[in-house]
């Protein structure tokens, strides 16, 4: 069983403080035994949460014991960090603890220094000031949340329970994952993981489109060979009505929407299966191998194997 620590800083976002211990503490394994022990850790053992007070029944020596802590955003992100918090992150990282942020807790990450010189994230309206407040980071303010190995930023509290799946789908892999993700009615397909990975999900279809008929056929057909003029063909529109209908609600082509379809299969069968690449290159749909591993690495940011060996999981421990 793998221990999760969840700092608890006066100031704390509710949401974010709770987020991971719902999701961590509801993460079962196959035999349905308990992935995970959370530990709410604190400076202090009574912290302010605004509307309300709570207990932390650990404080921060916990920090070091545990395989990965978690620090939630706080109200005021530009609050000092007292030094026994940022002495005890430092030492979880150095005994080799894997740290994430969530929102806002970027900023007390990247106040220890561990986050100089790597990419990370935060709320795209704190984006700029963690930038100016700690140039030495790289702050990308447009994806999910950013993975460095062991240490992890995320953008806005919603982001923050991707980052938690995540992190579930590396310890244990994608099935154990998915359980979470069902008990948190969240879909497990907003990905944005290691450094390279950005979250590429499915541009949205207003419901009720007149296009969720044909979205319906491209996702059922997708491993054919299919052109734009055949898509046109089965709408019963010209290409160019096709385009920009679907630009209108989507965002996107047809022609990138159905590879992004072809991407994310390809994705679960490189976490849930041991089948060759050039093998799941032609289920999905790609005319070569060497055609999908240049869209693959387009799309996800990494090559094909590389994404197999960061999220296939690993066993229990």
């Amino acid at each position: 069983m793998r221990t999760v620590a969840v700092l608890a800083l006066d100031g704390v976002v509710p949401f974010d403080l709770s987020t991971p211990i719902e999701v961590f503490t509801r993460t079962l394994l196959p035999d349905r035994t308990p992935a995970y022990r959370v530990l709410v850790c604190g400076a202090t053992p009574t912290v302010d949460a605004g509307s309300f007070t709570l207990q932390a029944p650990w404080g921060l020596d916990a920090l070091v014991d545990a395989d990965t802590v978690i620090v939630p955003g706080c109200a005021d992100a530009t609050a000092p960090v007292p030094d026994a918090v940022l002495d005890a992150l430092r030492e979880a990282a150095a005994r080799g603890a894997r740290l994430a942020s969530i929102c806002s807790g970027a900023f007390v990450l990247a106040a220890t220094g561990l986050l100089d010189g790597l990419r990370a994230t935060t709320h795209w309206a704190g984006a700029a000031a963690l930038a100016a407040r700690h140039p030495r980071v790289e702050v990308d303010p447009d994806v999910l949340y950013v993975d460095n190995g062991r240490l992890l930023t995320s953008a806005g509290a919603a982001a923050g329970l991707d980052l938690c799946l995540h992190l579930i789908r590396r310890d244990h892999g994608s099935a154990v994952a998915a359980d979470a993700a069902r008990l948190s009615v969240m879909p497990l397909e907003r990905e944005g993981g290691q450094a390279q990975f950005i979250a590429h999900e499915l541009p949205p279809t207003p419901r009720g489109s007149a296009l969720e008929p044909l979205l319906r056929w491209l996702e059922d057909n997708s491993a054919r060979d299919l052109g734009l003029a055949e898509i046109a063909a089965h709408a019963g529109m010209s290409t160019r009505t096709l385009n920009r209908r679907f630009r209108e609600q989507t965002g996107t082509t047809p022609v990138r929407w159905l590879h992004r379809t072809r991407i994310r299969r390809a994705q679960h069968l490189l976490e849930a299966t041991d089948h060759p690449v050039d093998r799941i290159a032609a289920r999905v749909g790609f005319g070569s191998p060497t055609a999908f591993r240049d869209r693959f690495r387009r799309v996800v940011g990494t090559n094909p194997q590389a994404y197999r060996s960061a999220f296939r999981g690993t066993a229990p421990g």
